[in-house]
């Protein structure tokens, strides 16, 4: 069974925007310019050999864009669900921005089902880390999920 462009199109766009965050948060790129920077040079185009996925371009500028805006009420959603001792200042800069698009989806995409956003960034996780990893980002935002949806 084939994925059907536009799934594979969102989900190129979820692990875009991971990337695109990253990057602002180590290089504090204005978002603008980051946005632009990906328009032009890296969604859907051929980087070093590699051919990257078409992506939505709307979602992943939403994305992008929700998480920059609605960043203390996402990251005090993901805070509340870290263990004791934990904070997100601690955190692997790529999981923390995994975790940061999981939950604005959550939060903010009511038009995109729980499981979809859930499943779509343990997939990410998966891109970047082992099945551990893999296994916080989905407990992390299905509680985030669960309360955000109730």
């Amino acid at each position: 069974m084939t994925t059907p462009p536009r799934s594979r199109a969102r989900s190129a766009a979820r692990l875009a925007a991971v990337q695109a965050l990253y990057q602002r948060h180590m290089e504090k790129t204005a978002l603008a310019r980051l946005l632009d920077e990906f328009h032009q040079h890296r969604l859907g185009k051929e980087i070093e050999d590699d051919q990257y996925e078409d992506a939505e371009v709307e979602f992943f500028d939403d994305v992008v864009s929700g998480v920059v805006a609605r960043q203390v009420e996402i990251d005090n959603a993901l805070t509340a669900k870290l263990a004791e001792g934990w904070t997100l200042a601690r955190m692997d800069k790529t999981m923390l921005q995994i975790l940061r698009c999981g939950a604005y989806e959550l939060i903010a995409r009511a038009d995109v089902p729980k499981a979809t956003a859930i499943t779509e960034y343990v997939d990410v996780a998966h891109a970047f880390f082992d099945e551990r990893e893999a296994k916080f980002v989905n407990g992390i935002l299905d509680a985030v999920g669960k309360e955000a949806r109730a």
